[in-house]
């Protein structure tokens, strides 16, 4: 849901309920991870999709027959080929299970604060946005399905699961994947003097934009700040030139006219880098390229990556040894930047590098599909870590 967070929030403040069918568990070829909605409100419109297609058409339907009628929260499965599951099944295979909710503005304050927090923290907003999450009963006792609480870092929940303990331990599990930007469920085996089954928790989190940081004021970079900005992070152009460091070229990013190595050790004593943050170094100048690299190389971030002639790549591996770096710092450089695509322009030269970091983000080949590996890859930053139950007693 909170990936809609811009889209609810104005119909939050508006006053129209709404309500929310949200993917709680994926197996096999499902489309759509742990999170993603798909929202029809009491004027009609709908927001996001659950399957990419194959299954909206009767998500959308149950949605509007909980606006009409029964407002309680309701559990949906959809299968291909499946008994077990409703009516129109996953064409593509696999299965997902939904939970469905009707959201009263008037009847949840908390709500609005939470999408605005969410909201705050996309790339492209004018503003940083704040880390919150959303914990919420997906399985379990019929009087806890669909309790929410709102979960912020260093302050107490707001909402309630039904009890002051379960409250307290499903805050602290939800926190630990607010901090690690993960989405995804928790099991938490209840006593019975809490409840009389296991609940799981669906855990959605929203954190401020990652950053990509492009060095270079050239026509690649300006391709790649737009590509950037529509991959959800949030893009900083820096350049020691300020003829070519300019807002006009780069309207999609925030400009800085500093020396590239300065500014990112800067950026990194202030803590406003974190291990997404993505560098791409585009100058292929060594008097820029050598300090920076060896500034980033030794910071933990998501991926660095150079451009430049196999030739360059070599001739700057040899001058950033005899600056220091070792092998294992040297490691993660991506260099000559991107997947090979065959580009020739500065946008098809960005698609490949932006390629190369959706696939060493999520751990992907870069072959083509075709050649028979996984379509869906598990997604270490967007799925929970494997946790076991949990035991309360009071």
């Amino acid at each position: 849901m909170l990936e809609l967070a811009d889209e609810l929030l104005e119909r939050v403040r508006r006053g129209v309920p709404f309500v929310t069918a949200t993917v709680t568990g994926v197996a096999g070829s499902a489309p759509r991870q742990p999170g993603s909605s798909l929202v029809v409100d009491a004027d009609g419109a709908v927001l996001g999709n659950v399957s990419g297609g194959c299954v909206d058409a009767a998500v959308h339907e149950a949605c509007q027959e909980m606006l009409a009628g029964d407002h309680r929260p309701q559990a949906l499965r959809f299968g291909y080929s499946d008994a077990d599951g409703i009516g129109v099944g996953l064409t593509c295979g696999g299965t997902i299970e939904l939970l469905l909710r009707h959201h009263d503005p008037a009847a949840a304050p908390e709500l609005e604060r939470a999408l605005s927090d969410a909201a705050g923290g996309k790339a492209g907003t004018s503003t940083d946005g704040k880390a919150v999450a959303l914990a919420t009963v997906v399985r379990g006792p019929g009087t806890h399905l669909g309790r929410t609480i709102v979960v912020r870092p260093g302050r107490p929940v707001a909402g309630s699961l039904g009890d002051e303990l379960l409250d307290r331990v499903a805050g602290d599990r939800a926190t630990d994947l607010l901090h690690a930007g993960q989405t995804g469920t928790v099991e938490l085996g209840v006593a019975d003097s809490l409840c009389r089954e296991p609940l799981t928790l669906l855990v959605e989190s929203s954190t401020p934009a990652p950053r990509m940081l492009v060095f270079g004021a050239i026509d690649h970079a300006a391709a790649l700040a737009r590509l950037g900005v529509f991959l959800g992070y949030r893009v900083t152009v820096c350049d020691a030139r300020a003829t070519f460091a300019t807002a006009e070229r780069f309207p999609d990013a925030e400009v800085v006219v500093d020396w590239p190595h300065r500014y990112l050790q800067a950026q990194a004593d202030a803590g406003l880098l974190d291990s997404r943050t993505v560098a791409c170094v585009l100058t292929h100048d060594p008097k820029f390229d050598l300090p920076l690299l060896t500034a980033a190389l030794r910071l933990p971030l998501a991926y660095v990556g150079a451009m430049g002639s196999r030739r360059t790549h070599e001739e700057r591996l040899a001058r950033l040894r005899d600056a220091g770096l070792t092998e294992h710092e040297l490691d993660p450089l991506h260099s000559p930047i991107g997947l090979d695509l065959g580009a020739r322009s500065p946008q098809e030269t960005a698609l490949s590098i932006a390629a190369e970091i959706v696939a060493h983000r999520h751990g992907g080949s870069g072959v083509p599909l075709s050649t028979g590996v996984p379509i869906h890859h598990s997604v270490p930053s967007t799925s929970a870590p494997s946790t076991g139950a949990l035991t309360l007693s009071s």
